[in-house]
């Protein structure tokens, strides 16, 4: 008899089958507060992050854009910026906590044209072939079971001369930066998690996950294996973060 594939879940193992509901359950917990814990985690600095990701896509007035994962809606409110009323950006995430949540930060931010929300599972994604302008992806890849299926959606959703833009926690590049992330990490988020949404396991996970993540030339591969091309990226914060960028041609 075949056995189950299996796949992590942070620093656990489980089945390939169970890590989509195991993800689901943390972000249905953490979606209430899923804004305030990442300005608590990061000292605001995803909010800076998320803009370079955005500059760097080279989305422009008019065009379309995917956000995958795009769970609270601030990427997709930037692209919104960027596109302008003649515009589309369509927010797409698998968990209907964090859509809805998106929905309605857009909403009370005025976003009403010009955007939509699908829920939508990143390894399937349902949307016409060679469409979009841009993709982005962002904070979301880590928790993807099959990240090259998802890889390989994102592909096939963009249009050719498109590009597609992960912003990812990924691998400290710095020695003495990396043991005091670690500390922060490992000893201070997940009690953070508890004290401020009540969910400390959650946020275990969500640091376990962050660890188990492709390094920046692994991830590199993996897109010039799903057919991208012109593959570089950037390390922002001595490498905390990464942001990809590759084309389809």
């Amino acid at each position: 008899m075949m056995q189950d594939q299996t796949t992590d879940f942070g620093f656990k193992r489980v089945s390939s089958g169970d890590k989509a509901r195991r993800v689901a359950e943390v972000f249905s917990s953490v979606a209430p507060r899923y804004d305030l814990m990442n300005d608590l985690m990061s000292f605001g600095l995803h909010r800076w992050w998320k803009r370079f990701a955005v500059h760097v896509s080279g989305a422009r007035p008019g065009q379309k854009v995917l956000d995958v994962a795009g769970g609270t809606g601030d990427m997709a409110a930037l692209f919104h910026e960027r596109v302008g009323p003649d515009g589309l950006v369509i927010l797409a995430d698998i968990n209907s906590d964090m859509l809805d949540a998106g929905r309605s930060k857009l909403h009370d931010r005025g976003v009403v044209h010009g955007a939509g929300y699908v829920q939508a599972n990143a390894e399937k994604l349902p949307f016409r072939e060679n469409f979009f302008d841009c993709v982005s992806i962002a904070f979301g890849l880590r928790n993807v079971t099959e990240k090259p299926a998802a890889l390989r959606s994102m592909h096939a959703a963009l249009k050719y001369g498109g590009a597609l833009v992960i912003l990812e926690f990924s691998h400290v590049v710095l020695p003495l930066l990396r043991r005091i992330y670690d500390a922060w990490s490992f000893r201070m988020i997940p009690r953070l998690g508890g004290l401020f949404a009540q969910d400390e396991a959650s946020y275990r996970y969500l640091v376990e996950s962050i660890r188990m993540h492709p390094d920046q030339e692994t991830l590199k591969g993996m897109l010039e294996d799903a057919g991208f091309a012109r593959v570089d990226y950037y390390n922002l914060s001595g490498g905390i973060v990464a942001v990809h960028k590759a084309c389809k041609i």
